[in-house]
């Protein structure tokens, strides 16, 4: 009998632990309509924590919503009250004015949390300020909007622990996107899994150091392949700032990895074949190309 409780009870543990990455937005700054902009969601337990808010962050989360028929009750709306911003590319954060005021509309009654470099709080402040007319008309006008859910704590970050809850542990590493300073990937912690996050970065050694045993690291790439159509110009900002199919496997294998999951793709004209074709060449592990509103439980 004591057997048999104590292995309910690490059921129930291990129950509780799962977590989920889901891929709200696998895109570029290219407007492709199968792709929103760059966003992810990790679940634990009854909780949800974003990175990145690109553009239709929100209606990405709610296509997996138990709002809108799907089985995640963490992504209606109003449960959307964390986020963790990579950089300040546009393409990563121009989903904030919808992650500020639609889940407030849709009964958010705290403020919302961000995380990220230097330059989010001015993002922040300017924000509100663009918005401030219809804030106040939506507090002080007919509509019953409650007076916090609109607004934003802003915490800049330095590399290290940036947060810390009873699900999860996050840490922020400097990675290598060129000449913008300010750029991170995170690796997030919880009961049951280490998930990294790249950002947009080439290759970097300090991604190497924190990202060593992840179950899963979400990483860019570009395609070697539709490289070679490029500018002189343009290649030379994409190898500063970005990382090839055939550099990625590379990394891959060297940081004993389980699931590798190629996101923010910049095609030019190959498809995920090539891709995955020179990833193979280094890298024997399973590979995942992410698209809008995958669910990974690796």
């Amino acid at each position: 009998m004591k057997i048999f409780y104590l292995l309910l009870i690490l059921f129930t543990i291990l129950v509780e632990a799962e977590t989920h990455l889901i891929v709200l937005g696998s895109g570029t700054p290219n407007p492709d309509p199968q792709r929103s902009g760059s966003a992810y969601a990790v679940i634990v337990d009854e909780d949800v924590y974003l990175v990145d808010f690109g553009y239709g962050v929100v209606r990405s989360a709610s296509v997996l919503s138990s709002q809108y028929g799907g089985k995640f009750n963490q992504l209606n709306a109003k449960n959307l009250k964390i986020a963790f911003l990579t950089h300040i590319h546009s393409d990563h954060s121009g989903g904030l004015a919808d992650l500020v005021l639609t889940p407030w509309i849709m009964g958010r009654e705290e403020p919302l949390e961000l995380y990220g470099p230097q330059g989010l709080k001015d993002m922040s402040k300017h924000l509100l300020a663009a918005y401030k007319l219809d804030i106040d008309y939506r507090i002080n006008g007919s509509q019953p909007s409650n007076p916090e859910g609109f607004k934003i704590n802003a915490h800049e970050i330095e590399e290290g622990l940036i947060y810390m809850d009873k699900n999860v542990r996050v840490e922020a590493f400097v990675n290598n996107h060129g000449g913008l300073n300010n750029s991170y990937g995170f690796v997030f912690k919880t009961k049951d899994k280490k998930i990294v996050f790249s950002g947009d970065t080439a290759p970097s050694t300090n991604l190497n150091k924190f990202a060593q045993g992840a179950q899963i690291l979400v990483h860019e790439v570009y395609s070697s392949e539709g490289f070679l159509t490029k500018t002189d110009d343009w290649k030379i900002y994409h190898q500063a700032h970005h990382t090839s199919s055939k550099e990625i496997g590379l990394i891959a294998n060297e940081l004993n990895i389980d699931t590798l999951v190629l996101s923010h793709i910049l095609y030019w004209g190959s498809n995920d074949l090539s891709i995955l074709k020179d990833v193979k060449e280094s890298f024997s592990g399973n590979i995942i190309v992410a698209s809008d509103s995958l669910v990974i439980n690796q």
